[in-house]
């Protein structure tokens, strides 16, 4: 057997393994300070529209945290392929990258530093609402995204700061794509099937992030503000143009009800030899365009169910909304509209949405790479999307 097609047959015949040894609901716990674990993960894909009926290995990954008193850090990195989206491959592991990995060292307890592949301070974190297939803002490039660089938090009675200043985005993993072989979706070369793409490459990232926590009535509540600003070089005319992104957002509980907003202006300028108006991202292995300058709204309510109900507990339900609000007139603007719930059954957690989308790359096939430029299909598509973990 050759090293390339050794690698995924042992990822997949020692997860299990490691998985049947796990301590319940948790990480090995190698020593007192570190832990290793990781999930094996399977999704459901259901859209008659498309006649897609499937059942399909989703992912596998690893993680490693370290504590201490005074060290700290992180690493995961996931495995996908050779099952549906990408049936195109041959094997598990043919794409793969990081999702994160980080050292930190906290000086102490008011603030600490993160340094290596971390997740930007911006925003509602570490996700905008409740669901598992994320908002509009994660493919606009401004939820759940890990960058190069450094990164402080300040915590200060009620005041939360954090300030982080990175090089680029993640290094490309391992896939077919030229600038989208990451976890985190960001400014990339564009694929040569990307009508009116692009290449550039973003760095000098700056970001900053302040969040105030306050009750205001009976709900327990965080207030924040934060910003973006980076270098856009573009690969064709080397010459830069800028990407700014401006959010406030709010978070509030109350009792088993929460509520999450968000509001976010981005502009971007780049130094593109044709259309400025348009700027290609990428991840998952794939890359498509992106609106050069809106808004985008965000939206999620959400309600824990207290109890267990057999094997059945952790139950919440939620409902998210997300508008991408493009300035140019003759863009389709992008929605999507999330219902779902999720939940654990015994060692497995569970989230089951239903997805309803617009102008949306990831949703009823409709244009993956002109979704969120120009538009893509103008109408409403549906699915039924689960996935069902096992983590260790």
């Amino acid at each position: 057997m050759t090293t390339r097609n050794a690698r995924p047959f042992l990822i997949m015949t020692a997860l299990p393994l490691v998985a049947s040894i796990a301590l319940p609901a948790g990480a090995v716990a190698i020593n007192d300070n570190l832990d290793i674990g990781g999930a094996v993960r399977a999704r459901v894909d259901i859209d008659p529209d498309r006649n897609i009926d499937k059942l399909s290995f989703d992912t596998a990954f690893i993680t490693a945290t370290y504590t201490s008193d005074s060290w700290i850090g992180a690493a995961k990195y996931r495995f996908y392929g050779d099952a549906y989206p990408y049936q195109y491959t041959q094997e598990v592991g043919d794409i793969s990258f990081a999702e994160y990995a980080w050292v930190g060292y906290k000086f102490d307890a008011a603030g600490e530093i993160h340094a290596g592949l971390n997740k930007i301070p911006f925003g509602l974190q570490p996700y905008i609402g409740s669901t598992f297939f994320q908002s509009l803002g994660n493919v606009i490039g401004i939820e759940d995204i890990q960058n190069l660089g450094v990164k402080y938090i300040h915590q200060q009675d009620d005041w939360n700061l954090q300030l982080g200043y990175y090089l680029s985005p993640a290094d490309q993993g391992q896939g077919t794509s030229r600038g989208g072989r990451t976890y985190s979706t960001s400014v990339a070369t564009a694929d040569d099937y990307v009508v009116d793409g692009s290449d550039n490459h973003e760095h000098d990232i700056f970001v900053a992030r302040l969040a105030h926590n306050v009750a205001l009535g009976p709900w327990q509540s965080e207030i924040g503000a934060s910003l973006l600003s980076s270098t856009l070089e573009n690969q064709d005319t080397r010459d830069s143009g800028r990407r700014n992104a401006l959010a406030a957002h709010y978070m509030g509980k109350n009792g088993p009800w929460g509520i999450q907003l968000q509001a976010t202006r981005q502009v971007m300028s780049p130094d593109n030899p044709g259309r400025d108006d348009l700027v290609s991202f990428g991840s998952f292995d794939g890359t498509f365009n992106v609106a050069a300058k809106g808004n985008l709204y965000v939206a999620d309510l959400s309600y824990d169910i207290a109890g267990n109900f057999g094997w059945v507990s952790g139950v919440k339900v939620y409902g998210n909304y997300s508008l991408f609000d493009k300035d140019k007139a003759r863009f389709e603007d992008s929605q999507r509209f999330i219902l779902g719930t999720s939940f654990s059954v015994k060692d497995l957690w569970i989230a089951v949405e239903w997805l309803h989308g617009k102008h949306d790359p990831y949703i009823g096939g409709g244009s993956y790479t002109q979704s969120l430029g120009e538009g893509g299909s103008d109408r409403w598509e549906n699915q039924l999307y689960a996935n069902i973990g096992y983590y260790f």
